[in-house]
């Protein structure tokens, strides 16, 4: 496959902890057909019900380590100082001799080392509403414990200053919504690799994803992005 037009299509999902990604993925991959799912691979240990090679591939650091070695990756990068992540190239060669598409959940650190490395990937930011939604998500689900939670927020309040870097902005408010317009923004990107005239249908896809690209979310974005700001005279939110 060495035309470029039959090369996959890799979209780059990231988003702070707490924003539904992993839901909207999810019924993005029942949705979506010739859509692989790269599965990351961890040193961290499973939480709850995870199982390996499902949600993660959790291994030893040191079998990591040789990984990086043999360059087995797209990209990795060591989270709060601690759990390594990474994409193995391997879920990018199978994609393509299968000729479908390949989809990446990954972070603002991993997701710039792919844009260096596939310049033309679709890269897709998904935000909460605001910043005590996203809060109220993390204690809801009751994997963190409040340390952990607030580590997070502080982490998301860094993350989502990288906004500008990719394509569209997702602000997951409602969910049926936002699995819509992700379903959207994969579709749109096919249509317009493909070339072809555009049914009225297929015109109406192009013009919800459109909606959802970063120069026609702006306005939104602030009001997100105010809500994250540390309140005055607190001391700018900085961790422990």
């Amino acid at each position: 496959m060495s035309s470029s037009a039959n090369r996959p299509l890799v979209y780059i999902i990231s988003a702070p902890s707490g924003s539904g990604k992993s839901t909207l993925v999810n019924e993005l991959l029942k949705s979506v057909r010739d859509l692989d799912f790269s599965i990351s691979y961890t040193t961290r240990a499973p939480r709850g019900s995870e199982i390996n090679g499902s949600q993660y591939y959790f291994v030893s650091r040191s079998e990591f380590e040789k990984m990086i070695r043999d360059d087995e990756f797209l990209e990795h990068a060591e989270v709060f100082g601690k759990d390594l992540y990474g994409t193995a190239r391997r879920f990018l060669r199978e994609a393509e001799q299968k000729g479908h598409d390949l989809l990446l959940d990954i972070d603002v650190q991993g997701a710039a080392q792919i844009q260096k490395k596939l310049p033309d990937a679709t890269s897709i930011f998904i935000l909460p509403p605001d910043r005590k939604t996203l809060e109220k998500r993390l204690r809801k689900r009751g994997e963190d414990r409040g340390e952990v939670i607030d580590r997070r927020l502080i982490a998301a309040s860094r993350e989502i200053q990288n906004y500008d870097r990719y394509n569209y902005i997702l602000v997951n408010d409602l969910l049926e919504e936002s699995s819509k317009n992700l379903q959207a923004i994969v579709q749109s990107e096919r249509l317009r690799r493909s070339g072809k005239p555009l049914s009225e249908e297929e015109s109406k896809t192009v013009a919800l994803a459109d909606r959802c690209r970063l120069a026609n979310v702006r306005d939104r974005l602030k009001r997100i992005l105010d809500s994250f700001k540390p309140p005055e005279g607190s001391g700018g939110g900085n961790p422990p």
